[in-house]
């Protein structure tokens, strides 16, 4: 997915504007948060909340495209939780963005209850 990903993006960017794209995998840890064991995740997300996110991080100066992609369902240790990409003009229009993004996407659109 991810290597599809960046070669669409390639492809399809005015090379003039394309300068940096990150790339986030996040996956299923062994322990909580606190450090405890856990066998894995139970994960949803809200899917209009995240278009609606993706829509306007988009909007902001120097990006060109961003790809999003969550797991969903019993996640176990070493599963993808979500994978994220912001393509933009430079670093410091893409790291801001993808940073956002992140915390938009834990903190507002993903639902997580651990699996013991």
């Amino acid at each position: 997915m991810i290597e599809q990903w960046l070669g669409e993006v390639k492809k399809n960017a005015d090379p003039g504007a394309l300068g940096m794209i990150l790339v986030h995998n996040g996956i299923v840890r062994g322990t909580s948060k606190d450090g405890k064991p856990a066998a894995g995740m139970n994960l949803s997300h809200d899917k209009l909340k995240l278009e609606n996110a993706i829509t306007e991080h988009k909007k902001r100066e120097g990006i060109v495209d961003i790809r999003v992609w969550i797991g969903s369902g019993a996640l176990h240790i070493g599963d993808d939780i979500m994978r994220v990409l912001v393509a933009g003009r430079f670093r410091t229009d893409v790291l801001p963005v993808f940073e956002s993004l992140l915390s938009v996407i834990k903190n507002e659109i993903v639902n997580e209850r651990e699996l013991i």
